[in-house]
């Protein structure tokens, strides 16, 4: 089923997600509405927050871009109680993120290339792994949204300032949009 995207100003998507059991009623249903909402909005990744569910489940689903990419062919995954366990910032990367949350709004951030990551896949097996490269900043994009934060969160001050119309548009849903979404009440 597809469900619609929780917006900027969403209360949920500035809470720290909680790990869940891995008994967690309907989690299958859940991943695979998930992903079906990430494909119809056009994403490669979806956080449950930006589904109105303060829980740490992410996928990502990089297929879509392995024309570009084709190490990432077949890369559909869910991770679930995901942890950023170690940033490794020898080395760094800046390139443009957007965010099903923040229609509209793509901005340069950067990232390191390497993380140290640990989760569950969604078979319930555990991992523990360090990742590179373009899944590394999609990881660190994603588990952001279950950590309470946002991709602007990493711009600085005056970036900040630049946008500052843009996401008022937003809390105020005078924006358009290709996909169903859930605008904060104000």
């Amino acid at each position: 089923m597809v469900l619609p995207i929780y917006t900027y100003g969403q209360p949920v998507l500035r809470k720290v997600a909680e790990d869940i059991p891995t008994d967690y009623p309907g989690l299958q249903e859940l991943i695979q509405d998930m992903f079906e909402t990430n494909t119809a909005s056009d994403g490669i990744g979806l956080a449950a927050p930006q589904i109105g569910k303060p829980i740490r489940v992410v996928i990502i689903d990089l297929d879509v871009i392995s024309d570009q990419l084709p190490e990432y062919k077949g890369f559909k995954h869910a991770f679930i109680n995901a942890h950023i366990l170690e940033f490794d910032d020898t080395e760094t990367d800046t390139s443009e993120e957007g965010c099903l949350s923040l229609p509209g709004i793509h901005e340069n951030v950067t990232r390191p290339t390497r993380i140290h990551v640990k989760y569950l896949d969604e078979n319930l097996q555990e991992h523990d792994e360090w990742v590179e490269g373009y899944l590394a900043r999609v990881m660190q994009h994603e588990f952001d949204h279950i950590d309470g934060k946002v991709f602007t969160d990493h711009l600085s001050p005056f970036r900040k300032q630049m946008i500052k119309g843009k996401l008022k548009a937003l809390l105020t849903g005078r924006f358009k949009c290709a996909y169903r979404v859930k605008v904060a009440k104000r």
